[in-house]
């Protein structure tokens, strides 16, 4: 099989930019502590999507994009973690502290119960909730069957409902029968 004339892979990979650019900006921006590094890590992404452009799938290059960006992230949080784990550990005691004295308590507590979550089920939440990912999608993202992706988003969304459940705004986890103040 012939290469496509030379134009034709630069205007596909045009239009896939400017088509996803905001989506892939902000996933990251959505994702960083230090939004500046959002660029850097958009650049990085398409960089890859340049480099396998006949790898992405035709018509729902998204979610495709969206799971070179999460392997994208998280090389960037493994460096960052070596490079300044003082640092990420005061960073994260800092976000505890709310920024806004205005916000509710319920927010706060929300906030406070999804920090909670290990960073797998904040990953498959923030994927639903703020990229508005459906299950198929998803399923892509994560490199993984529909059925299997459901079943993650659901345990997830159930061990969500159990930390709200178990917690009151402004108050102390409630303690289980049989555990010791």
């Amino acid at each position: 099989m012939d290469d496509p004339p030379p134009g034709t892979r630069l205007a596909g990979f045009e239009r896939l930019f400017v088509q996803h650019h905001d989506d892939v900006l902000r996933y990251f921006v959505r994702r960083l502590d230090v939004r500046a590094d959002a660029a850097d890590l958009l650049a990085e992404t398409f960089l890859i999507a340049w480099r396998r452009l006949d790898d992405i799938p035709d018509g729902h290059p998204l979610p495709w994009l969206y799971g070179v960006a999460r392997r994208v992230l998280a090389n960037h949080r493994r460096g960052e973690t070596r490079r300044h784990g003082l640092a990420d550990k005061l960073r994260d005691d800092l976000r505890s502290v709310p920024a806004d004295p205005e916000t509710g308590l319920e927010v706060r507590h929300a906030a406070d119960v999804f920090r909670q979550l290990s960073d797998r089920d904040r990953e498959l939440l923030s994927l639903v909730a703020w990229e508005g990912l459906d299950t198929a999608q998803l399923a892509a993202v994560l490199g993984c069957s529909r059925s299997t992706a459901t079943v993650r988003l659901h345990r997830a969304r159930r061990r969500l409902e159990r930390l709200m459940s178990q917690t009151t705004p402004g108050r102390e986890p409630a303690r289980t029968r049989g555990e010791r103040a």
